[in-house]
């Protein structure tokens, strides 16, 4: 009898779903498929086109996230092409049946922090949705990706993808992390190591001691980020602390069952080959920052700008208005964003809340809190959150992507330097001429108090 062969996670989720194969592509079966208002439109109007309907419209969720505005709730308030998208996505949920969280929807908020909330992501599933930061599911050990516009229209209308097969990576981390360090800075120091295009072809499972003790929402920070490394998603194996996570938001009898039937198998077998492997000990890990104009122009809070060897990264310092060799601890901001579906969930902005509460926002800073649902709000106002905040001097509104990508009025001005605690820091991604720098939560909090970009242990 013939051994079975030893599997990674992902082979053993990719192989537990594929369809078909044809040698060089996948048929891959989709668990759940996850829209907005921004790459829907145009898959929808492929459907009506060639009169087909949407195969499971049960395992198809929508929200408003990308395009609304923050500082209301009210549809007019929007620009008027995103305002087409999102009545574009209110009538194609309601022809198709979909279930939609609208504007002031309970349930409502950005895509990758309302679908766990909710307790759809179960480890060992297949998650799509039309937004590259798919992969923050994979911290509940599920495949999930991004996918085109095309794309999207397929999985409608067959619940399938075709796919080629991704290679592996193993990151292993090891070493607790220090006080004033969260995930967010392991996710900016793994992309500083790998490169923006080093994890290009991978689906990156990420294992070690650090890993096994960081709860689940600095997971979900953590496989968020990989995509910036060039990744196709990131995984982590489920655990206790999954389990710990999905048991109140979900029938503890479908989740015993899970557990006991699919979770046991979730693991990447001992003797399973990586196509790549790397250790890294994040015990010494200081607080990251951004310097440049992609997410891999990392240091340490701590350091200096590095000598420019690309002519991106002179191009780069020129755009973020930098010399090489300048200090980044001390550089004045003008905006503090805490949000986006990075860093917007409710441990988040406790972290943020914590720093918040030590002192007032600099009077030549605006600060804007965003939280990343309506029940993530809900929650933060429950604990107070919400109060230190604005005591402080910050900003509180309404869940939504916001300045993350500004597709909305959130959005900076030329020139404008930001603190941000979101996942891209491209030129214009904040507004046409922003500079942005991309950090923690405990980190932009402190640069909204100083008034710039201090290393936030001084403040702990």
């Amino acid at each position: 009898m013939t051994d079975t062969p030893a599997k990674t996670l992902y082979e053993k989720i990719f192989d537990a779903h594929c369809v078909a194969n044809d040698g060089e592509e996948s048929l891959l079966y989709i668990d759940l498929h996850l829209i907005h208002e921004v790459t829907s439109p145009q898959a929808f109007s492929g459907l009506a086109e060639k009169a087909r309907r949407v195969r499971r419209p049960e395992l198809t969720l929508a929200t408003m996230d990308h395009a609304i505005p923050t500082t209301s709730l009210s549809l007019d308030d929007c620009s008027s092409e995103s305002k087409r998208q999102l009545e574009a996505l209110t009538a194609n949920c309601n022809d198709y049946d979909i279930p939609l969280f609208p504007m002031g929807d309970e349930k409502q908020g950005i895509v990758h922090v309302i679908a766990p909330e909710q307790g759809r992501i179960m480890p060992g599933m297949t998650v799509v949705c039309g937004d590259s930061h798919t992969s923050t599911h994979g911290a509940f050990g599920a495949l999930a990706f991004g996918i085109g516009t095309s794309q999207v229209e397929h999985v409608l209308a067959t619940q399938t993808l075709r796919v080629t097969r991704a290679k592996t990576m193993s990151i292993t981390l090891t070493g607790a992390l220090a006080v004033g360090v969260t995930a967010k800075d392991i996710a900016l120091y793994v992309i500083g190591k790998l490169g923006a295009r080093g994890g290009t072809g991978f689906v990156i499972e990420y294992r070690g001691e650090c890993i096994s003790s960081l709860s689940m929402e600095s997971r979900m920070t953590l496989c968020n980020m990989s995509i910036e490394a060039g990744a196709k998603s990131a995984l982590i194996a489920p655990d206790e602390t999954t389990y710990h996570y999905l048991k109140p938001l979900m029938d503890s009898f479908k989740l015993e069952q899970n557990m006991s039937q699919r979770w046991q198998t979730l693991f990447t077998d001992d003797n399973a080959k990586f196509d790549k492997s790397l250790t890294l000990d994040v015990s010494k890990l200081s607080p990251q920052v951004t310097w440049g104009t992609s997410p891999d122009q990392v240091i340490s809070v701590n350091d200096t700008i590095p000598t420019a060897c690309t002519t991106s990264s002179e191009r780069a310092l020129h755009y973020m208005n930098l010399n090489e060799g300048d200090a980044i601890d001390g550089l004045a901001v003008d905006v503090v964003f805490i949000g986006s579906c990075t860093n917007s969930r409710i441990e988040d902005l406790r972290h943020a809340a914590s720093i918040a509460k030590l002192g007032k926002v600099s009077p030549s800073v605006r600060a804007i809190v965003v939280p990343g649902s309506v029940a993530v709000k809900t929650q933060a106002e429950k604990e107070g959150l919400d109060k230190i905040f604005i005591d402080s001097g910050f900003e509180w509104r309404h869940p939504g992507c916001s300045m993350c990508l500004g597709m909305n009025s959130d959005q900076l001005l030329p020139g404008q330097r930001c603190a941000s605690t979101s996942n891209r820091n491209f030129e214009g991604r904040q507004g046409a001429g922003g500079r942005t720098h991309l950090m923690s939560p405990l980190m932009a909090a402190a640069a909204a108090l100083s008034g710039r970009i201090v290393d936030v242990r001084t403040w702990l």
